[in-house]
Parts: C-alpha cells; structure tokens; sequence
C-alpha cells in the first residue's frame, strides 16, 4: 500500500512547482515593464539665431592715384587722419605744368591775333572782287585762310585746357569725407602717372556681407512674411573681442543669383559706425535671428542615428513603442528642429532608449521637455 503512495507524492510535488514557476515568470513580466519618461509634440514659436562670418567694408572705399608724373613736393596729411571733401592731399611739383600751361596760352593768343590778319584780308579782298580788280577765286582762298586760323585757335585752347588740367591735378584732392590709409610715398619720391598714392574710406556707415545658405535664405524670407519688415531685417554684429556692437544693422540687399560653388548667396547689411569704431577689412560675426511659428522640437537626448539618419521611439496607444525617422531643419542649442517625420499630438520617449527596441511595451510617463517649460518664444543659436 505504501509503494502506491509515494508516486502520488512525487506528482503533486511536480504540480506544485509548475504553478509557483508559472506564477513567478507572470511576476517577473509584469514587474520587466519599464516606467519611461515620454512628452508630447506641441507647436513652439522659436526665434532661430544664426551667426555668420561678415566681412566689413566702408560704404565709400577708393584708392587715390597721381594723375601726372613729378615729384612728391608735399604731402598734407597724415595716414589715419580724417579729412573733408575737397581737401588738399598731396602736391606734386608744378613748375613743368605752369610752363606748359604759359605755352598754351601763348599760342591760343597767337592763333586769336592771326585769325584777326585773316579776317581783315577777307575783307580786302572782298572789296576789290566788288571793284572787279581781282577774281572771285580769291575771296575763296581767303575764306580757306580765315577756316584754318579759326581751327588752330580751337586747337590752342583745347591745349590751353588740357595743360589747365594737368596742373590742376598736381593737387590731389579728397573726393569725399574720409580716413586716409596708409600712405607709401613719402616727399621727394617721384611719382609716375597711376602711382597709388593712399586710399580713402567713408566710415561713418559700413557694409558688413555674409554668406547664407539656401535653406537658410528660405527661411529668413518665409519669416519676414510674418513680421513687420523692419524687425526682420535687423541683426547684430560681434565684434573680434566677442563683444556686440552697439548699433543693429538692417539688411538693405542680398544678391540676385545663387553661387554654384558654394550654393550661398550674399546678403548685405548696413551699420551706423558714428563712433569710427569700425575700419574697412576687419571681420565680424552676424547674428541673424529669424521667428518661426509653429515649431516642433525634439530633444536631442530623445533621438538616436542609424546610418546618418535621425530615429526617435513614438508611442502607440497599446504603450508599444515604434521607430519613425524624420528629418532635421536646425539644430537650436540641445533640440531638433524638425522639418517632416513628426507631427503635434504625437507622443515620444524622452530618454531611457537603451534596451528599447520595436514594439517593446513600456509604462509611460508623460512630462514637459526642457524647452516647453521655458517659455513660447525662445531665442537659442543654430549650429
């Protein structure tokens, strides 16, 4: 009797343990759900902040060449140093341009006497065909006489002014309010025709051009669809040192056709430089800042790259999740920018991606990323 007992014992206990395993791996799958943090996609307007490398340029920049060949008897100014319109430069030594000028005057007086000789023999001749002690032939010569002394006074004077010319550019004047350059002649140093003599530059506004891409042109001029052109076109300029500018500029112009090369195109923006702060060929970084409505961001910390694409996990209503790949416009500080892939509404992993694959369940945790807890519009820089 005993004998039957004991395999009664033996296949209970195997019933028993069957069930406490069963029950222990039901345990564990239920406690392997993980609790994630996940947010919501909202709409954000952002301000988009770029900086670009602006190369500054004085509205009016122009080199000063001699006109005329001599030496450099004077030189009135000092490299640096402002100047007035109008205002003496340099002077180059003018006594061979005075002689030529006294020459040229000389002979226009001398053309102007004989064209008088050959006006008074016209009318000589004139007279004595009248009495018919001559031929008409010889009122016609005497015309012919009269033409030529009248031509040669016309060259006399072209000569005259030509020479007035030369001396008078033996003054090098300032076309414009400036700041002279550098200036590498000194007195005495003889000066050929089309020498450069300095530069000149008009400081008191200044060109600042940039280069933008032609993402970035579609989206500064999607912008400015949406805010008063005034406010659009204005940017900031950072100086060498870090420092910002004092003045803001405006975008005046951008160029009419893309380079092939770069695929950029330049835009140009106009500063007031009252301080003189600003000299023509030093470099700046243009901060151009660009509203966008309707923004969705993606934390940086939420997506993951498989083959140079971006991925995130989106939540389905079982709480499995799902791969999507989207696409990026910008990168604003530690968030994406998303251009398609992505939409408002839709919910994401916020972090704790390691170990998530497709369609894992998981236990969400709804909370507002970073950037929605800021504040609706944020101004963040680019890269």
């Amino acid at each position: 009797m005993k004998n039957h007992i004991w395999p009664v014992y033996i296949l209970l206990g195997l019933i028993a343990t069957s069930c406490s395993t069963q029950s222990k791996d039901a345990t564990e799958t239920v406690d392997s759900v993980r609790t994630i943090p996940v947010t919501e996609l909202k709409p954000l307007t952002v301000e988009l902040q770029r900086k670009y490398a602006g190369d500054i340029r004085a509205v009016k920049n122009v080199q000063i060449y001699a006109r005329v060949k001599g030496y450099l008897e004077e030189v009135y100014v000092d490299e640096g140093k402002e100047v007035r319109k109008g205002q003496v430069l340099f002077r180059i030594n003018n006594e061979e341009y005075e002689s030529h000028l006294a020459k040229a005057k000389a002979n226009l007086q001398s053309a102007i006497a004989e064209a008088k000789g050959a006006e008074l023999e016209l009318k000589r001749v004139r007279l004595l065909v009248e009495k018919n002690v001559i031929s008409k032939t010889e009122v016609e010569v005497a015309e012919a006489k009269l033409a030529a002394v009248n031509a040669k006074i016309e060259e006399a004077r072209s000569e005259q002014s030509n020479a007035a010319l030369h001396l008078a550019q033996t003054q090098i004047r300032a076309p414009f309010d400036g700041i002279v350059d550098k200036i590498p002649y000194k007195t005495g140093s003889l000066i050929n025709e089309g020498t450069l003599l300095t530069t000149l530059s008009d400081t008191k506004n200044i060109y600042t051009y940039f280069n933008v891409s032609e993402n970035e042109y579609l989206e500064y001029v999607k912008s400015r669809g949406t805010q008063d052109d005034n406010q659009s076109a204005l940017v900031e300029l950072q100086l060498a040192d870090g420092s910002t500018f004092r003045h803001k500029g405006v975008i005046e112009t951008m160029e009419g056709a893309f380079d092939e090369g770069t695929g950029s195109i330049a835009f140009r923006a106009k500063f007031s430089n009252s301080e003189k702060l600003l000299k023509h060929g030093s470099t700046g970084l243009i901060r151009l800042t660009n509203k966008v409505d309707n923004a969705i961001l993606v934390p940086q910390k939420s997506a993951f790259e498989i083959q140079d694409k971006n991925f995130v996990y989106v939540l389905s209503k079982d709480n499995t999740v799902k791969t999507r790949s989207f696409t990026v416009t910008s990168r604003l500080g530690d968030f994406y920018v998303v251009k398609d892939g992505l939409k408002q509404g839709e919910t994401i992993v916020y972090e704790g991606l390691q170990g998530l694959k497709e369609g894992s369940t998981i236990k969400p945790k709804t909370i507002t990323n970073d950037f929605q807890s800021t504040k609706p519009s944020v101004a963040v820089n680019a890269r």
